[in-house]
């Protein structure tokens, strides 16, 4: 959380904001990223993301993090969720996370520092949930529920 001192003196605490894409290629497969190690959840799976720059849409923030993480072009189709829980697990602050859905449009396999390891997975063969980092492995969770029979979206808060 930022604390901040308001123009009138007053103290307020502001949330951070995230987006995070779930990138789907042709095979049905979905791409997750391992975080380096000098990061908070270093060393475990996340979805592609991170936080919104100033001046940027919360959408041009997914496709940009999807594109600076990873090498991949993508297109965005849905927006699956918004975490805005304020008990989000291994958070060590409270992040606001906007999850998208987006299939591959191109670009090409690339590392960035943020990242130690890129992978395509089948929702079938996802790595151990202890394996994830934050709150993404529950989103995935939700994504397939959602292949399996389609619902409202964005699901808000807890799932």
């Amino acid at each position: 959380m930022i604390k901040c001192i308001l123009e009138n003196g007053h103290e307020a605490s502001f949330r951070h904001v995230t987006a995070d894409v779930i990138v789907v290629n042709e095979k049905n497969e979905i791409l997750l990223v391992k975080r380096a190690s000098n990061l908070v959840n270093g060393g475990r799976y996340a979805i592609p993301g991170g936080f919104v720059d100033r001046n940027e849409t919360v959408s041009q923030a997914g496709v940009r993090e999807v594109l600076e993480e990873t090498g991949y072009e993508v297109e965005l189709l849905l927006l699956l969720r918004v975490a805005d829980n304020p008990d989000r697990a291994q958070e060590d602050r409270q992040n606001i996370g906007f999850f998208y859905v987006g299939k591959l449009k191109g670009g090409e396999h690339s590392l960035n520092s943020e990242v130690s390891e890129i992978g395509w997975f089948k929702l079938t063969q996802l790595p151990n949930k202890d394996q994830f980092a934050f709150d993404h492995y529950e989103t995935i969770q939700l994504y397939i529920k959602y292949l399996e029979k389609k619902f409202t979206v964005p699901v808000f808060g807890k799932i």
